[in-house]
């Protein structure tokens, strides 16, 4: 497991609509906050100040939205440059992005899609390692839902470990997505999570999502984490150890209490973690 020693334990996704409350008051059961970069760069005034206190108090992580890893159209120096300057500025620990593309020329709003080819493999491993050089620090690549494999050729868990052995980057393991993912394209979940690169795991994703009337499921981020995604947490956990855990929650936001209790599950199966003999981590150490 490769963490940053700067932030651990349970996180939660900062959005603008709970800035106000969370800078007057932070929970001490949230242990760190992640932002998408893009929705902040450039932010002054009111929220400016807000997030720079906030960072000065908390950990602060950066979760990119549209830096286009997989796509075709050559990166975006200037963001790049931009996020740099906003992870120097809060001293962020941790800059993650998708293993996917979202620009074909103009932003598309959408996380689309990569093939799992050798040929895939090599040209978002090459854009990842420039991204790193540009930032001067190795990125977490994170798994994603998808809905169609346009030109498979490998596995999705193949496909996920030969980018980040060759890219040299971490991941940033979406339990959630591989739950969503396992059941709309009928494989293990749990020999998935066996398959991923255990030392470069930076975090993990929690997150709900929205289940179709024909069952098919579409990750949202506005619902509950349900109980066989909980589980397949634990079975990470116990693989793994315990990791950053973040809980992404984007739409339909719950009051505090709420959100707090889901991370506050999460911390308890943090401190609860069993490993694959059964025994306690912590018993072990």
């Amino acid at each position: 497991m490769n963490t940053s020693s700067a932030f651990q334990g349970a996180g939660l996704g900062l959005r603008r609509s709970i800035i106000d409350s969370l800078y007057e008051n932070i929970p001490n059961d949230i242990d760190f906050f992640e932002v998408a970069p893009e929705n902040w760069i450039h932010v002054g005034g009111r929220l400016g100040k807000q997030l720079r206190a906030i960072s000065e108090r908390v950990p602060l992580i950066a979760h990119g939205l549209s830096l286009s890893v997989g796509g075709v159209h050559p990166l975006d120096k200037e963001l790049i440059g931009n996020i740099k300057a906003f992870l120097d500025t809060h001293q962020a620990p941790l800059y993650s992005e998708h293993l996917s593309y979202s620009n074909d020329g103009g932003q598309l709003y959408d996380l689309l899609p990569l093939p799992f080819t050798e040929e895939a493999v090599s040209h978002v491993s090459a854009r990842i390692r420039q991204v790193q050089d540009m930032l001067g620090r190795r990125i977490a690549i994170e798994n994603v839902s998808y809905y169609v494999t346009p030109g498979k050729a490998m596995s999705e868990a193949d496909f996920i470990c030969a980018v980040v052995k060759e890219a040299d980057c971490n991941l940033l393991l979406d339990v959630n997505n591989v739950y969503v993912n396992s059941q709309n394209h009928l494989y293990d979940p749990e020999a998935f999570i066996r398959r991923m690169p255990a030392e470069r795991i930076a975090y993990i994703h929690m997150a709900g999502h929205h289940v179709e009337d024909d069952g098919f499921i579409v990750d949202t981020h506005g619902a509950d984490v349900i109980d066989p995604v909980w589980k397949l947490l634990a079975f990470t956990y116990s693989l793994i150890g315990a990791p950053p855990t973040l809980l992404e929650r984007d739409f339909n936001l719950p009051e505090m209490h709420h959100l707090l209790a889901e991370i506050n599950q999460i911390k308890h199966l943090q401190k609860n973690q069993e490993l694959p003999d059964g025994r306690s981590a912590h018993s072990a150490a």
